[in-house]
């Protein structure tokens, strides 16, 4: 799942992008209300995770602009407030659930999890193919000419990148940005590593590769001779 998380607590919001990562879900993180609401006019998300309370626009102002503007993407609010009309108020504003602070991470997934299991709206992608290899995002399974393959989370990530930028060459900056949230480095091994025992699951024991090095450039996945 991409999953966009509005909190601006910096500690709070390091702790969640983590567990969710380390999950196999892809994460971007705004900092303030008025952020939160550009990127989710402008991404696709499958679901929000959103704190009430941020600044320059709260949480329900922002779910609320959004379900007016027919944004159906699954939410959850968090929020100290916990009492029944404040949860009343947020699940008026738009929201499909609500988390009361403190929570055990092991719920927030669970129910993050969920809410991507129910939603099936036809505006977002959540299953991606190139030839005969297939990845579900919301199952997280992936198979290949009908054919199971297991996969780590980060593989599982890095596999999901590549499949949502299916024929286009993606460099190591990119992947650095958006499967291990690096900044720094690009000469660090770790892509080479991932990517071998990614290739090795993927394309191995079938006939025709699909996952491809572009020397000099980065990596791209195809179904091209």
């Amino acid at each position: 799942m991409r999953i966009l998380v509005i909190e601006d607590d910096a500690e709070a919001a390091a702790f969640i992008s983590k567990g969710l990562r380390d999950a196999g879900h892809v994460v971007d993180h705004a900092v303030d209300g008025e952020t939160g609401l550009k990127m989710a006019e402008a991404g696709d998300y499958d679901a929000y995770v959103v704190d009430r309370m941020l600044p320059k626009l709260d949480g329900l102002s922002l779910l609320s602009r959004r379900r007016n503007a027919g944004d159906a993407t699954p939410a959850l609010f968090l929020s100290a407030l916990g009492e029944v009309d404040d949860r009343v108020a947020g699940l008026k504003a738009g929201g499909d659930d609500y988390l009361v602070k403190p929570y055990a991470f092991s719920e927030l997934l669970a129910r993050v999890e969920a809410l991507g299991r129910r939603r099936a709206p036809s505006n977002v992608t959540t299953r991606y193919a190139v030839g005969d290899l297939e990845i579900d995002v919301i199952t997280r399974t992936v198979r290949r000419a009908g054919k199971k393959i297991d996969l780590q989370p980060r593989e599982f990530r890095l596999l999901e990148y590549l499949m949502r930028h299916a024929g286009q060459v993606v460099t190591r900056t990119m992947l650095l940005e958006n499967v291990w949230e690096y900044h720094f480095d690009p000469q660090t091994n770790v892509i080479d590593v991932h990517i071998s025992r990614l290739r090795s699951k993927i394309d191995k024991e079938f006939e025709r590769p699909l996952l491809k090095t572009i020397r000099g450039a980065g990596y791209t996945i195809e179904d091209a001779a």
